[in-house]
C-alpha cells in the first residue's frame, strides 16, 4: 500500500457520486455513493462501482443502497463506513493514518441544509480520522473549481446541478448573496424517464437502465425521431420481460418538466439581486456545474428561458472538488470550520 502523506483533502459527498480531492495529487478518487451490504449483519460487501453493479439485481439477504439523498446524508451509519472506505483508499489503512498522518477535510455540502445534517457530515468525516472538519457551500467550491475569481465585488451566478440537488446562487465578494436550493437534479430526469416508459408502453425499468437512456437519448435540444434505442424490463400487466423501442423525441416533455423547475429556480435568484448584480451577470453569463450540467441541450434550453448567456463549465462534474483545492488555501476566509 502506497501511502499519502498530505494532510489536506477535499470532499464532495454527493448523492450519486463520492469525490475526493488531494492538496498535492488533484482528485484522487471518483466513486459511486453506492453501498452493497449483508441486510443480517449489515456488513459491507462492496462500494462504488463494485456495489453498483449489484443495483437492482440483488436477491435475498444483499442489498444495494444509496445512503445519500437529496444531497444530505440519509443512513449515516452506512455513509460514515463508506466514507471510511474511500479515504482508506486515498491515504492508507486507518490504524497508520489515524496516528501520524490525521488530515483536515474540507467537505461541500448543498445550500440550507439544517445544522443537524451538517453535524452529521462532520461527524461522517471525524469517523475517517479527520483531525479538523470545514464546511463549504457547494456554489462556492463550483464556482472556485469553475476557475472564477469571487472575491472581487462583482457578481458571478452558479448553477451546481448535481445528483441530488440544485444549487442556484451569485456570488460575490467571497459570500453568497442570494441562493436556492432544490431536490430535483439528475436523479429526477432519471425518475422522470422511468415513469414516462411505465405509463406510455407499461414497461417497468431500473435506476440503471433510466440512466443509461438519459446518457444516450437524453435531449433538452432538437430531439430527434431517428435517435433511438431498444429498452428492456419488465411488463407491468404480465410480469414478464419484454422491449420497446423508445426515440429522443418521445423524451423530451418528461425532461423538459424537470428542466422547468431547475430554470424557476433560477429565475427566482435572479428576481431578488439587487440590479447591479444583475448586470454583471447578464455580462459574465450564468455557469453551469455539476455532472447534469453534461446534459445535451441544457445549457441552450435555460438561456433561451433566461435571456443570459449560459456557459459549461469545463469537466462540470469536477468543479465542486477542484473548488475545495482553492478552498484549502484560504481557509480562514472561504471555509467555516465545523465545531
Amino acid at each position: 500500500m502506497k501511502f499519502d502523506f498530505g494532510i489536506n483533502l477535499g470532499i464532495d459527498l454527493g448523492t450519486s457520486t463520492v469525490l475526493i480531492y488531494n492538496k498535492n495529487r488533484g482528485v484522487v478518487l471518483n466513486d459511486m455513493s453506492i453501498v452493497a451490504i449483508n441486510k443480517d449483519d449489515d456488513q459491507i460487501l462492496s462500494v462504488g462501482e463494485a456495489a453498483y453493479g449489484l443495483l437492482g439485481r440483488t436477491t435475498g439477504n444483499v442489498v444495494a443502497i444509496k445512503p445519500l439523498k437529496d444531497g444530505v446524508i440519509s443512513d449515516y451509519e452506512i455513509t460514515k463506513k463508506m466514507l471510511k472506505t474511500f479515504v482508506d483508499r486515498v491515504i492508507g489503512p486507518g490504524s497508520i493514518r489515524r496516528v501520524l498522518f490525521r488530515p483536515s477535510v474540507v467537505i461541500c455540502v448543498p445550500c440550507g441544509i439544517t445544522e443537524v445534517e451538517k453535524r452529521a457530515v462532520v461527524l461522517a468525516a471525524e469517523y475517517c480520522g479527520a483531525k479538523k472538519t470545514y464546511i463549504l457551500e457547494e456554489p462556492v467550491a463550483a464556482a472556485l473549481g469553475a476557475g472564477l475569481d469571487i472575491s472581487k465585488p462583482c457578481g458571478s451566478m452558479i448553477v451546481d446541478i448535481g445528483g441530488g440537488t440544485t444549487d442556484v446562487a451569485v456570488i460575490s465578494m467571497g459570500g453568497i448573496v442570494e441562493s436556492s436550493s432544490v431536490k430535483i437534479a439528475g436523479d429526477k430526469f432519471d425518475e422522470a424517464i422511468v415513469r414516462f416508459l411505465r405509463r406510455r408502453f407499461n414497461i417497468l425499468i431500473g435506476d440503471r437502465t433510466a440512466e443509461n437512456i438519459k446518457v444516450r437519448l437524453g435531449t433538452l435540444s432538437s430531439p430527434s425521431k431517428e435517435d433511438s434505442m431498444d429498452v428492456r424490463g419488465r411488463n407491468t400487466a404480465t410480469g414478464l420481460p419484454m422491449s420497446v423501442r423508445v426515440t429522443a423525441e418521445e423524451l423530451y416533455e418528461p425532461l423538459n418538466e424537470v428542466a422547468d423547475i431547475i430554470t424557476d429556480t433560477v429565475c427566482v435568484v435572479l428576481e431578488k439581486i439587487p440590479p447591479e448584480l444583475s448586470a454583471d451577470i447578464s455580462e459574465r453569463g450564468i455557469i453551469l456545474t455539476g455532472g447534469a450540467a453534461r446534459l445535451r441541450g441544457l445549457d441552450k434550453y435555460l438561456q433561451n428561458r433566461t435571456g443570459i448567456r449560459v456557459i459549461v463549465a469545463d469537466e462540470p462534474e469536477l468543479c465542486v472538488a477542484k473548488g475545495t483545492g482553492v478552498a484549502m488555501d484560504n481557509l480562514a476566509e472561504l471555509g467555516k470550520r465545523a465545531e
